[in-house]
Parts: C-alpha cells; structure tokens; sequence
C-alpha cells in the first residue's frame, strides 16, 4: 500500500478505516502509536463501534473498497492484494477516470503524526548476553540495531539509520524497521521485518550482509529454496538451534528454518493457514506468529493472532502443541491454567530455567508461563498502558514485544515507550534502562 501511495501519489487516496478486532487496538492512544509505528501519512478512522464496517457490510479483515472519483463503490475485495495485482487494478482505474475527465490530481496534504523524538524509536526486540556483557537493541523506527553493555553504555550502531537493504559496513549498511535477533558466537542474525528478509551482522569485522530473503514479499509456502533466491514474508523473530536458524515468518503464518550450512530455506511449521489447529508440523495452522524461542528440545511460539503460546518439536517428524490458547477470537487477561487463561497478543517470549517469560503485548504486562502445567500468571504489570518503574505489580509497560534474560535479570523491549526496562528475576523490581553514548 505503500508503495502504491508513492506511486499514485496524485491519483490515489488512501483512507483507512480501523475496525479493532482486540480491545486495546480501540484505544486512541494506542492507536495513534500504532500509526506513529506504521509510518503512516493517509488519514485512519478510529471505527470503534463498527459502524463503517457494517456501512460497507465489512465480513473479513483486511477488506478493500475502491470508490471512483464520484464517490461510487465500484469494488470491493476480501483479503490480501499482492502489490503487482494491486498496481494493474489502479493503473486500470486511473486510465478509465482520466478518458471519462473525472479525475482530479489537484494535491491533498496531510500532517503526518510523528513520532516524540527519543533516542529509540519504537524497540521491537531484544537480546540480552551475560557472557560478553552485551544488549542488542532492534532500534526498529531509526532503523538500525543498538549494542550496548547490560548497563547501557553504547558500544556500536549498526546501520546508518536510513531505510534500505544495503549490506557493507555498520556506517553505510540499511536495514529496514528490523525486529528480531539471535546471537551465535560473534555473529548477530537480525529479521529485517519489512525488507523481507534475514540479515547477518558480523560483530567482529563490522560487516552486514543478507543471508535470506530478495526484498520482495513473498507467497511461498511449501518447498525450499536458496536463501538469498527465495522471497520471505514478515520475518518477525529468530532463534537458533544446531546449525540452524528458525524463523517466525508472521506475515505467512508459518515457522521457517534455514540450515546455515548450506544457505537453504522453507517453511518449517503450519500450512500457511491462517487459525489454531494442532498436528503434524506441516498441516498444523499458525495464526502471525511473532515471537520465538527454545529449550533445545523444542520450540516455543507467541502466536499473536490466537492470543496463543504454542510448541513445535524439533524432530521434523513432530507435531505443533498449543499450551495456552483456544482460538482467533478467544482473548482476554485471566491468569490461572488450561482452557481459563486469556491473553491478548502476545509478541515476544523468552525462555528460561523450564518457564517462558511471556510479552502479553495488549494487556502491557510480563507474564510467566508454565509450559508443562498449561499455566499462566502475571509477573509484572498492572494491566495498565504507562511508563512506571517500580515493584512488578505497580509497574505500567506500553504494549510490551520482546524479552530476553541474562544475569538474574529481564530486559524488556517496551516498545510505545521507546524504551528498554529491566526487571530483577528475584524481587520483580523494574527500572527504565539508561542508555548512554548514542
């Protein structure tokens, strides 16, 4: 849609209309950050009663309604629109407007809701390393990744801060709203989200270069391909296990893995459907996952769109399990076990000593997660969307995405605060990480 803005920018206008499917997406404030994060320059309707959506008898998410320059619905589609189809249905329409005189290209200005200048901007993800005191920072909104030691003070920039998908040095290299990270000795593999692709930044040369992904979205959804020939989708977050890289690919709605040895890289978990049903690896459905990690036995996955924590084996054989989760449109904040437990999109999770640290993104709390009990409760957070630091259940957190534990500790991307936290493991106490060198 982007791109189509740019293209069309004297044809085309974009309204969108945001009918919220979660209760904290109807927030104005949470969505005014939301179009702060998405970089948007077209006007959003805050539609919190559906009533657009019933207006224009709306039955799925997203729907596309074209209205010629007369104000007639002339289309409507239901889903995803690859951008080439896109392109031809609006070069079509500007050709026809035009021969019949009806289209207008005097310009239309908006004023684009930026963003509060802060040192990061919107922080997707985080990896925290007790052994080389090191924390890296998705600095996603500047573009670029931040090293920092565990107490803050700033080591390198990674990326110019431009967005682009340009490989070479941390000064001249781009990325794009990059999100999630694994370290792997002194290699750092970054999901760089909206190039649609994997990048691999090597911290001792100072090098970036693209592993994964041709910066094209991609439909792919079975079979393998030469990483560097293979179109990915919203890569979100990363882990790593035994040679391989596991993928969360949210805008597939599937787990990918890449075996580093030999470049290669495919769908490893759902059939690209997008809804919750357990099974077989290939058959089971994902719905966005966002978020990964492993115990070495297995996988553990935020899968956003279900409210859901789920696993998958690491034996290729094996089966997708959910632990806490019921359904697309089962969601909520209800601490306890099995099927009582509500949560509201998750993003981010961590794991640790047999628990999963969990980032119940919309409810804005931290969340433990006992995976063999099928229980869940509330670690830090009110429940209450702020930037308070204090005891865990006092502190305010803004749609909190990415977690990763080091030295007793958990560092916390907070992500509509633009900023990191640190919770101690022990007490629960949380404080606002302050960065320094930047």
């Amino acid at each position: 849609m982007r791109k189509l803005e740019q293209i069309y920018a004297n044809e085309l206008m974009v309204v969108g209309v945001h009918s919220a499917k979660f209760p904290n997406e109807k927030v104005k404030d949470n969505l005014q950050k939301a179009v702060q994060r998405y970089e948007l320059e077209h006007p959003v309707v805050n539609d919190v009663d559906f009533q657009v959506w019933q207006q224009y008898a709306c039955r799925a998410w997203p729907t596309l309604m074209f209205i010629d320059p007369l104000g007639k619905v002339i289309g409507k589609h239901e889903g995803e629109l690859s951008y080439e189809q896109f392109d031809t249905l609006i070069s079509q329409m500007v050709a026809e407007f035009d021969e019949a005189g009806i289209l207008d290209r005097t310009p239309v200005t908006f004023v684009k809701d930026e963003a509060p200048d802060s040192t990061l901007s919107f922080p997707g993800k985080v990896v925290a390393d007790a052994d080389s005191n090191r924390l890296f920072i998705s600095d996603s909104n500047h573009n670029r990744i931040i090293v920092a030691t565990l107490d803050g003070e700033a080591l390198k920039v990674v990326g110019s801060g431009e967005p682009g998908m340009i490989d070479g040095s941390f000064g001249t290299a781009t990325f794009d709203h990059p999100q999630g990270m694994v370290l792997v000795g002194n290699l750092l593999y970054v999901a760089d989200a909206e190039n649609h692709a994997i990048r691999r930044v090597d911290l001792a040369a100072e090098q970036v270069e693209i592993i994964a992904g041709t910066g094209t979205q991609g439909p792919m959804r079975e079979g393998t391909g030469p990483g560097l020939q293979t179109e990915l989708n919203s890569p979100w977050d990363l882990a790593f296990h035994e040679g391989s890289l596991y993928i969360a690919m949210a805008g597939m709605h599937q787990l990918w893995s890449m075996d580093l040895s030999t470049g290669t890289v495919g769908p490893y978990a759902g059939s690209g459907r997008e809804s919750l049903e357990d099974g077989p690896l290939a058959s089971a459905t994902l719905a966005q996952p966002s978020g990964i990690t492993s115990d070495g036995n297995r996988l553990y996955f935020a899968d956003s769109e279900t409210s859901a924590v789920r696993s998958a084996d690491l034996d290729p054989h094996g089966r997708v399990r959910t632990i806490i989760g019921l359904g697309l449109f089962e969601f909520g904040d209800v601490d306890g076990s099995d099927h009582n437990i509500r949560l509201q999109h998750p993003i981010g999770l961590a794991h640790h000593d047999g628990t999963i640290y969990l980032a119940d993104t919309y409810n804005h709390k931290i969340k433990k997660v006992l995976p063999e009990m099928r229980s869940s409760f509330t670690m830090l957070g009110n429940g209450q969307a702020g930037d308070r630091d204090g005891a865990g259940n006092q502190a305010q957190f803004s749609e909190p995405s990415g977690l990763s534990i080091a030295g007793g500790k958990i560092y916390i991307a907070d992500t509509n605060n633009h900023a990191i936290r640190v919770a101690d493991l022990e007490s629960g106490e949380v404080v606002t990480l302050k960065l320094s060198g930047i």
